[in-house]
C-alpha cells in the first residue's frame, strides 16, 4: 500500500491511496487483523471501485478456507476458516429492510465478521457501530479508500 505517510488503521478516520488491486487486498488483510466477531464492515463505492477486492483481502486476513468472490447473485456467502467466519453480502439487489431482515444478518453478527457491499444507508442499524469504507476509483485505475468507524444512526 502506498501512502503519502503512515496510515493508522486504528484511528477513527483514515484515508489511503491504493495504486493496485493487490494494494486493495493488502488493505483488507490489514483491516482483518483488527476485526473480530460482531464487527460490521460496510463497503461503499461505484462499480469497479474495489469493494470485492477489499472483501477478498479481509477474507485472506481472516484465513477463510475458500476464495472470496462477489456474492451478487446469491446475496450472501458464509466463509469459514482459521479465525472468525466471514459473512460476505451484496446488498445491491435487496429491495429494502424486509429483504435485509430475511437474511438474519443480526444473528450472524454475533459469531462472524459481516462485510456488506452496497449496504450504505441500509445495514448500519444491525450493529451499535460499523466501519464504513468508501472506495473511489480514479482515472488511472488507482483507488482511494476512506475508512471511518461510525455509531448506529437509527
Amino acid at each position: 500500500m502506498t501512502t503519502a505517510g503512515p496510515v493508522d488503521l486504528d484511528a477513527d478516520d483514515w484515508t489511503i491511496e491504493l495504486p493496485t488491486v493487490a494494494d486493495t487486498e493488502r488493505l483488507g488483510a490489514a483491516l482483518a487483523e483488527r476485526l473480530e466477531a460482531g464487527d460490521l464492515v460496510v463497503l461503499s463505492g461505484p462499480l469497479g471501485a474495489g469493494k470485492t477486492a477489499l472483501a477478498r483481502g479481509i477474507g485472506a486476513g481472516l484465513q477463510v478456507d475458500a476464495p472470496v468472490t462477489s456474492p451478487t447473485f446469491v446475496i450472501a456467502r458464509v466463509h469459514r476458516g482459521q479465525r472468525v467466519p466471514l459473512v460476505h453480502v451484496d446488498a445491491y439487489r435487496l429491495g429494502g429492510v424486509e429483504d435485509l431482515d430475511a437474511l438474519d444478518l443480526d444473528t450472524d453478527l454475533a459469531d462472524a465478521v459481516v462485510v456488506v457491499e452496497w449496504g450504505e444507508g441500509l445495514v448500519e442499524r444491525l450493529a451499535d457501530q460499523h466501519l464504513l469504507v468508501r472506495l473511489e476509483r480514479r482515472d488511472d485505475e488507482s483507488r482511494i479508500a476512506n475508512g471511518r468507524w461510525r455509531e448506529r444512526t437509527a
